[in-house]
């Protein structure tokens, strides 16, 4: 099994759509079995929340329920059990490798990192913005998702 967990700062908006993306690609090409997505925060501003509507708005167009996903915070026991665990931005990034064991850095990447045609490698935090942002977020994510599971595939 690979376990992949998506890291952003509060878990409601950008991270549970990066989980809830990728679990739909994971269970399209009938891979659950083997590979399982989680998602979680830098900081616990919304731990036990849904995701923002607005995301869950924006994912549900795309034809993904992020409903029954809830905000954690991001531990160091995440880094230890995860294979991936991909954070949104730099600044997510930087917070997560403060909590990383000694050895495991390797596993502490940028999401944007698998994806082939990005113009950036943060994906930026549409929380104080419109639905435009949200909607930018998703084609990010998307993009990024699916060359994470073309690299997964070649592991498997």
């Amino acid at each position: 099994m690979i376990r992949v967990l998506f890291v952003c700062l509060g878990n409601i908006c950008r991270s549970p759509t990066a989980e809830g993306i990728f679990r739909q690609l994971v269970e399209d090409q009938n891979l659950s079995e083997r590979i399982e997505a989680d998602s979680a925060g830098t900081h616990a501003y919304h731990v036990g929340e849904p995701p923002d509507a607005r995301a869950q708005a924006a994912a549900a167009r795309r034809g993904v329920d992020l409903s029954v996903l809830r905000g954690r915070l991001a531990t160091r026991q995440d880094i230890e059990e995860f294979d991936y665990i991909l954070a949104m931005d730099r600044g997510n990034l930087d917070a997560l490798l403060s909590i990383t064991p000694s050895g495991m850095d390797h596993k502490v990447k940028l999401l944007m990192e698998f994806a082939p045609n990005a113009r950036a490698q943060d994906v930026p935090d549409p929380y104080y913005g419109g639905t435009a942002g949200f909607d930018q977020v998703i084609d990010m994510l998307e993009e990024a998702a699916q060359g994470l599971l073309e690299e997964l595939r070649r592991r498997l």
